[in-house]
């Protein structure tokens, strides 16, 4: 990309920013954009069959990325996205300068953390990869149709502590007011980082675009101030580079509320860093008295109504998680089934037990939820059908029946594309399939046929 392509405003600032670095920075765009995944520490087990890991940076040849534990680089031609593994959940694609703020932030198992602006997904998924499937996420997108696609990959990666929800900040910031330890804000942005990617981006870019995203973060800044806790963190990044949309906002942000105190700041530029660049600071909030710590308790029991449209856990729910209990009984020997038993519809999930410990289930009285924690089961007349996430969120050693197929075989590229398998007469009744040892969906074995269960939406096709 020629630097006569970029916005001209753009150049300027940018040259007024870095100085003598700005015809490297602007150089940058003229170099292929780099390509990044994300291995998913909770699919990520070996054992003495499989060494799926190890196999994997072998495959795609694969480079780490400095700044990310369990990230790596990846040459375009490779697609590890068409690969089984993507389809298990073993890996996320993303870009590697965005891997820096949940690394930053650092969420810890067992705590309570909100993702505020989530879709896709890549910093959620490593947000709770980090926290061991312990405590709760929440992860937010205003957008219902990006929603849906944060809670699919939240799915695919198996992750069953996430509560996904679509909501404005404002809303969540009414209802959780002081509720979370940790809290990741990827601000919408005006997406400088972008250009290399999307040259679409480059037509949205003005002046203009920047104040008025500027304004745009300020106020969900200010909502994700209210719902940290006294003590908690909070990440604010951005994939742009000018200072109103990183360093003033965080100057605006300490200088309006106190007790806010910026801990560290980081930049990921293109012309130093293999990535798009990023920006990322973390912040913490200061403790308050004991005598406001009071106000702030009483403050928050008082909010969120137990409303008619709100999940309970009253007797049909309860008889609906028996009924699955009872079938689970067999079919999944290895499964606990910890958390409160939500039925939507014909849909049972397992809302998180962090939820209802620390927060209660009124909270989510006419909330849009695309994912209530864990989706495990459909409820058909007489008969219970496992749902897809369960599947995706169970070890192989938690399930009576397993049908495993080989990464490279034939086999696998008929299942994904929703293809019946020929297996024993001797298999009868759900299945897990997996690929290399990693769970990839159900099958539901009879008379010699392993029927598929795969989404249809999920088929490679």
């Amino acid at each position: 990309m020629k630097e006569e392509r970029l916005p001209a405003a753009f150049t300027t600032t940018m040259r007024d920013m870095l100085g003598q670095e700005a015809d490297a920075f602007l150089e940058s765009y003229t170099a292929p954009r780099t390509q990044g995944l994300r291995f998913n520490r909770l699919k990520s087990y070996t054992n003495s069959e499989h060494h799926t890991v190890s196999n994997t940076i072998s495959l795609f040849n694969l480079e780490p990325i400095p700044w990310c534990t369990d990230g790596f680089y990846y040459e375009e031609a490779s697609r590890p996205g068409r690969h089984p593994y993507h389809t298990a959940g073993l890996y996320y694609i993303q870009e590697p300068s965005a891997m820096s703020a949940a690394e930053l932030l650092s969420p810890l198992p067992g705590e309570t953390v909100l993702d505020l602006a989530a879709a896709p997904g890549g910093k959620t998924t490593h947000l709770a990869a980090l926290m061991q499937g312990q405590g709760l996420l929440v992860s937010n997108e205003i957008h219902p149709e990006r929603a849906k696609i944060l809670a699919e990959n939240v799915e695919r990666l198996g992750h069953t502590s996430t509560l996904v929800t679509s909501a404005t900040p404002g809303e969540l910031a009414l209802r959780f007011p002081e509720a979370f330890d940790k809290i990741m804000l990827d601000a919408p942005c005006s997406g400088e980082g972008m250009f290399r990617k999307d040259p679409d981006a480059i037509e949205e870019w003005s002046p203009e675009h920047v104040l008025m995203c500027a304004a745009r973060q300020w106020d969900i800044l200010q909502d994700a101030y209210t719902m940290l806790k006294p003590g908690g963190s909070l990440a604010y990044s951005t994939c742009t580079f000018n200072r109103k949309e990183n360093e003033e906002i965080i100057t605006r942000l300490t200088d309006s509320y106190p007790d806010m105190e910026l801990i560290t700041q980081k930049r990921l530029w293109p012309h130093l860093e293999k990535g798009e660049g990023h920006f990322v600071a973390l912040l913490r909030k200061q403790k308050v008295t004991a005598s406001e710590d009071t106000q702030v308790t009483a403050k928050r029991k008082s909010g969120g109504g137990r409303g008619k449209n709100t999940p309970r856990v009253n007797a049909s729910v309860r008889d609906a998680f028996q009924q699955f209990q009872i079938w689970a009984s067999t079919e999944l020997p290895g499964f606990l089934g910890k958390g409160v038993p939500l039925l939507f519809g014909d849909s049972l999930y397992l809302l998180p037990e962090a939820f209802n410990d620390r927060l209660h289930i009124g909270l989510l009285d006419g909330l849009r939820i695309p994912r209530a924690g864990l989706h495990i089961a459909h409820l058909k007349k007489n008969r219970i059908e496992p749902a897809h996430a369960l599947a995706m969120a169970l070890h192989p050693t938690q399930v009576s029946r397993r049908f495993d197929l080989a990464s490279d075989g034939p086999e696998i590229k008929a299942w994904l594309r929703g293809e019946s398998l020929p297996v024993s007469s001797d298999l009868h009744g759900w299945t897990l399939v997996t690929v290399d040892g990693l769970s990839i969906g159900w099958g539901k074995a009879s008379l010699g046929q392993l029927k598929n269960h795969l989404p249809k939406g999920l088929r490679i096709l």
